[in-house]
Parts: C-alpha cells; structure tokens; sequence
C-alpha cells in the first residue's frame, strides 16, 4: 500500500466560528492508494480525539500501525487497491496540524492558551480548504468514528454536495452531559496538575514522566470507551500477582492496566492539545448556526449510513437511531445498522470484523 505523508502550510485566513481568525496555519495529513485520472475514487477518513492522520499501514521501524489499519488497506473495507484515502490531523491537535503548542507567528513563542477555541465546524472547515487546495472538490465517501463522526456529520450538513456517502460511527447530533462530565474528570485534572503551569510548560516537558493530570483524566475516559461486560472479560476480579491483597495500594489487573495505558498516553499527547480537542467534543452540536436539527438535517444531500454498537455507554445507540428516523420522516436516503457488541464505545476501532462489510457494501453499491 502506498501511504505518504504531507504538511501543508497555509497563509490564507481560516475563520473560525469564534469569530477569530487563524492564520497562518498548517494541516499535517496521510493518504493511501492512488487517486485516478477522474479524481472520483477519494474517501475522506476522519479522526477521533487521541487520533491522528496515521490511520492505517506501519512506518519503518514502527511495529504499531495506523489506528484504523483494519479497516484501511489492500483488499480491507475501506480497499486501497481502489479508493484514495486521505486522513488530516484536526487543527488543534499536537501531531503535526497548527496547534496550542504552535509557534503564534510573527513569534517563535507557543500560542499555549492564546490559541482560539476551535469547533468540529472549524476542523472541517480546514479539511475542505485542504483538499480544494489538491483539487479534489468531491468524495465519494467520508468515514469517522466518535469524533470523526462528528467531523463526517458536520460536513454532511455545511457541505451538502460534498460526499456522495457519509458514513459516520459511534457518535452522536450533540454531546449530551454525560459525555461533558467525563471529560470534566480530564480538565480539571490537567488544570490542577501543578506541572500543567497554567500551560506554561516547556514543549517536552511530559516526555519523559508524562502528564500525571492527563494520565488520571484518562482513566476516565477509558471507562468510557469501555463496558461492564468487556472489563469482566478482560481482568474479572484477578489481582497483580505481585501485590498484596492488603496492601493499601496494591491493585486489580484492570488498575494496572489503566495505570500502564494511560501513562504511557501522557507521555505522547499534548494536555493542551487534549483540552482543545474536549472543548471541540463538548460543543459539538449538529444545530448550531441553523433554526433547528430539523432544519440541519434537512439540508442533506449525501446518502447517510449510521452505524451504532449496542455497548457503547459514551454515545449511546439510541443517538444515532434519532437521527435515522428523522432522516426516514424526511424521505432522505439513508440506512441504520446497530452493531451488537458488549465492548463498549471503541469497538468502532477493536471489532472491525463486524462492520468492515457494511463499509465495503456502501462503498461498492449505491444503497438506498
């Protein structure tokens, strides 16, 4: 599979819908396979909250591969062979698009917390300013998951010709408090973390030890992704051989286990960045800028293909089948698969094998 890897710089403004204005800015993004002579075989795969533009294939000398590699690839759902992918880092991010920790130019200096609020209408905004800038001015289909969800909703709705097909996941028409309690967990404790500075930390200040207010705001949201079924799967009640049952700390394997992960999460990813990112997650709301979601909903035009899991405790299935039945009232084309899984929110990115054929079938037939 042929995957390259670009950084574009822009000087054209992007205004946001702060009323703010960034400028100059960067969109660091991947693709994947070949786009033909037509430019009609491109697909829009769009990013969750810890992602990245790596979503499929193996770097050299990296043993990990892109977040969605079984998903994305030679003869995979989303099949390389025949489609061209394209996967940006959403601005704000800390992989590589203009982010809190970017220089605030004319300066060298970080925008830290002088970086504007950015929504999932501005990462889209971003994304198509990208691809008119490589000539691709139509997709035939736009994929996410939990937040790229949103990302592939949105553009749905403000870009109505855009995409022949819009293939969201695990996501929902407007965070609900459930969500934005969980992510308050997170805020709070990178705010309260005294390393954290006010975001006045030097740039490789985590590396090493990580972020100890990101890694416990983490575990958070590791319950989140998770369900009650998949944790008893996974660890039961079995403890750490090593570690005294009355030992004051000693810990069940599922406490190791959030330990090890979201340490190691703290040491990679950006708090500012993390927080960016929740703000855009918290202030999702497929209605905003129009009379109603009604009236949203009613503005599109792709073929829309929701897929929700039975397990997932974060955004709940029965999200995705409101907006199924209204585009149903609506007469739009669409189609609505619940996925039954007990794993939790990120089967989206674990149980691939239950619904690489539904992508694969939209993407080879035009479903009604």
């Amino acid at each position: 599979m042929k995957i390259e890897t670009h950084t574009t710089h822009f000087t054209s403004p992007l205004y946001l819908e702060s009323g703010r204005i960034l400028e100059p800015y960067e969109i660091r993004y991947e693709t994947y396979g070949e786009l033909n002579e037509a430019k009609d075989n491109v697909i829009l795969v769009c990013h969750a909250l810890s992602g990245s533009h790596h979503a499929a294939g193996l770097y050299e000398g990296e043993r990990k591969p892109g977040w969605w590699d079984a998903l994305i690839g030679p003869g995979k759902g989303i099949d390389t062979d025949r489609y061209f992918v394209v996967c940006t880092n959403v601005i704000g991010s800390c992989f590589g698009s203009t982010g809190p920790m970017s220089p605030q130019y004319p300066s060298e200096e970080p925008y830290r917390l002088k970086f504007p609020v950015v929504t999932i209408k501005d990462m889209i905004r971003a994304q198509r300013q990208l691809l008119s800038h490589l000539g691709i001015h139509h997709v035939k289909a736009i994929v996410g998951g939990s937040m790229g969800g949103m990302q592939a909703l949105q553009f749905a709705v403000d870009y109505p010709g855009f995409a022949d097909h819009i293939i969201p996941l695990a996501t929902t028409y407007a965070t609900r408090p459930w969500v934005i309690a969980f992510n308050k967990v997170a805020v709070e404790a990178i705010r309260r973390d005294p390393r954290f500075d006010n975001g006045n930390y030097a740039p490789d200040a985590f590396k090493e030890h990580g972020c100890d207010g990101l890694a416990v705001g983490r575990i958070a949201g590791h319950i989140s992704y998770l369900s009650p079924q998949s944790m008893d799967r996974k660890f039961g009640r079995n403890y750490v051989a090593t570690d005294g049952l009355f030992e004051l700390f000693g810990r069940y394997e599922v406490e190791r286990y959030m330990e090890y992960n979201t340490a190691n999460f703290s040491r990679i990813f950006d708090p500012l960045s993390y927080l960016y990112i929740v703000k855009a997650i918290n202030t999702f709301n497929l209605s905003r800028g129009y009379d109603s979601l009604h009236d949203a909903v009613s503005r599109i035009r792709a073929q829309v293909h929701l897929i929700s899991f039975a397990g997932d405790y974060l955004f709940f299935p029965e999200e995705m089948e409101h907006l199924a039945k209204m585009l149903r009232r609506n007469g739009q084309a669409h189609s609505y698969h619940e996925i039954e899984s007990d794993y939790g929110h990120d089967a989206f990115l674990v149980e691939v094998d239950k619904f690489d054929f539904i992508i694969r079938e939209i993407l080879e037939e035009e479903c009604g």
